[in-house]
């Protein structure tokens, strides 16, 4: 609540000045509160771009060594990995996400062996990647079906931090798996693996260069409106975020970001738990193909980033995070 009134009270003098605007400054941007996203492809020495997302490529696993030293250079926490299966490793079951020698599991490996525990590893748990359909789960009649899903998926977690994944991140929206998953990994005495819950993830229109970039979007030959959740709603989210955290979710994600910085705030605010804000492929795209066609220019991306702190975001996952971590400072 304001109390003063014009002329004694003026709100332009502490904007006067760098210095003085610095020490009011209410919300704080840096490298540490940013999470590299990687796009996995298989073969040797490959490096290909994706061409809705301009400046994002999809890499190789020898690539790896080189981006994950820049990452932990440049104070970044972790990093995500996200595969492009090839077409003869897909079926309808996604068999391929329990493979122990797919892309994401040689990759944990790989980064373990190489950096041990000098940066976090984030894995999506979910199938979209590896189903011939394109849909995070099973699908039955035209339907994906919620409790066989989840049995598929808490082998694939286990499976991940068998490898050595540090943060397990179920994207796929089915009820109860947050709880099935922890189960499971305190069973096998995996105590200490994080599972960062995409608690809140809407049926978004901003998700296609992602699916390109996965190999996913021309599968798909139907929404996933019966698993994510309506644009339209809020109160919802806080239901779904209640459920995982009652179910033992350490973290939780709002995806997508800008759109609902209502939703994170609510969160926030609701149950003082880590929010993650994913800024999606399509929010991405968007400011990129803006700066390039000079509609924004770059300091755009630092005000979008900032919005998600302002929200109450503890981190944001973006593929701006390499790029914009050497303009910030810890």
């Amino acid at each position: 609540m304001i109390t003063g009134k014009y002329p004694s009270l003026r709100l332009r003098r502490t904007r006067k000045y760098s210095w003085s605007r610095r020490i009011v400054k209410e919300s704080n941007l840096s490298a540490s509160d940013l999470i590299y996203p990687i796009f996995l492809i298989e073969g040797k020495s490959r490096k290909k771009p994706i061409k809705s997302m301009p400046g994002v490529y999809r890499y190789t696993i020898d690539h790896l060594d080189k981006i994950v030293r820049n990452v932990i250079k440049k104070k970044i926490p972790m990093i995500a990995l996200f595969p492009t299966t090839p077409k003869n490793k897909k079926d309808k079951n996604g068999t391929e996400a329990l493979n122990e020698n797919n892309l994401v599991c040689k990759a944990i490996r790989f980064i373990k062996k190489k950096f041990n525990n000098n940066v976090g590893i984030m894995c999506d748990v979910a199938l979209d990647p590896y189903t011939t359909h394109g849909h995070d789960g099973l699908v039955k009649n035209n339907y994906v079906i919620n409790d066989q899903t989840i049995k598929i998926l808490v082998k694939q977690s286990l499976l991940q931090a068998e490898m050595g994944c540090d943060v397990l991140a179920p994207s796929d929206m089915m009820d109860g798996r947050i709880g099935e998953i922890r189960n499971s990994l305190d069973k096998n005495k995996f105590h200490d693996v994080q599972i960062l819950s995409y608690a809140v993830k809407y049926a978004s229109n901003f998700y296609g260069p992602f699916r390109d970039a996965v190999g996913s979007n021309k599968l798909l030959k139907s929404d996933k409106k019966s698993y994510q959740m309506d644009f339209s709603n809020s109160n919802e989210s806080l239901r779904e975020v209640a459920l995982d955290i009652k179910e033992g979710a350490d973290m939780v994600m709002v995806k997508p970001g800008l759109p609902y910085l209502d939703i994170i705030q609510k969160v926030k605010e609701n149950f003082k738990i880590p929010v993650l804000a994913y800024q999606v492929s399509g929010e991405y795209s968007l400011i990129k193909n803006g700066i390039k066609n000079k509609i924004i220019n770059e300091d755009a991306i630092i005000e979008s980033l900032m919005s998600f702190k302002r929200a109450g975001a503890s981190a944001i996952v973006t593929y701006f995070a390499l790029d914009i971590a050497k303009k910030l400072k810890d």
